[in-house]
Parts: C-alpha cells; sequence; structure tokens
C-alpha cells in the first residue's frame, strides 16, 4: 500500500511563501506522474500542478508564475513552491500519484494551507 504524506502547511500571510513536501512511501520514479490537487469546502477538489516521471510539468491558469512543482527521486519527495499566496489560494492540499493506471492512483491524506489577508 503507497502511502503519501503532506507536510509543510500553516497559516501565512498574504504574499508570503510557502513549500509542501509530499513524501513516498515508494520510489516515486515509478510513477508516471505526480500532482498537487487542492479543495475548498463545498468545492470539487481542483489541479494544481503536474510533474511527470520525465520532469515536464504543468500547472492550472491560476497558478502559472507563482507555484513550482518539483521532485527528489532520491528522497522520494515531491515539493511544491508557492510564492505571493494570496487568500484565494486558501485551501486543503493534496498529493496525487499516478502509477499510470487508470483507478489506481494514489492520495495523500491533505494538509491545510490558509492565506490571511
Amino acid at each position: 500500500q503507497v502511502q503519501l504524506v503532506e507536510s509543510g502547511g500553516r497559516l501565512v500571510q498574504a504574499g508570503g511563501s510557502l513549500t509542501l513536501s509530499c513524501a513516498a512511501s515508494t520510489e516515486i520514479f515509478r510513477f508516471n506522474a505526480m500532482s498537487w490537487y487542492r479543495q475548498v469546502p463545498g468545492k470539487q477538489r481542483e489541479f494544481v500542478a503536474r510533474v511527470t516521471s520525465g520532469g515536464l510539468t504543468k500547472y492550472a491558469d491560476f497558478v502559472k508564475g507563482r507555484f513550482t512543482i518539483s521532485k527528489d527521486n532520491a528522497k522520494n519527495t515531491m515539493y511544491l513552491q508557492m510564492n505571493s499566496l494570496q487568500p484565494e489560494d486558501t485551501a486543503v492540499y493534496y498529493c496525487n500519484a499516478d502509477p499510470g493506471a487508470p483507478g489506481y492512483d494514489h492520495w495523500g491524506q491533505g494538509i491545510q494551507v490558509t492565506v490571511s489577508s
């Protein structure tokens, strides 16, 4: 059973920065891609950023230029560097690992990020 554990979430002021980490219990190079999603109460979970096994990245339009996704295969950890945070970035952030087989995604438990105005 693959486990993904997010860390780094906290309260931060608008304009501030934060780095989230997602530590995996297995070798992440095996995953087709790893992603960050976020969710606020009453809304659907939304895509934030993705990094493929080859290092290609993709971002949601609302975070382009502010967030950077990366991974360290040696540490089996994925990161999300978030800059210029705004109150609308407040959400529970989830780590996702895609092994390449539909329906077999792995999810972390989520971590709260709160941005105060």
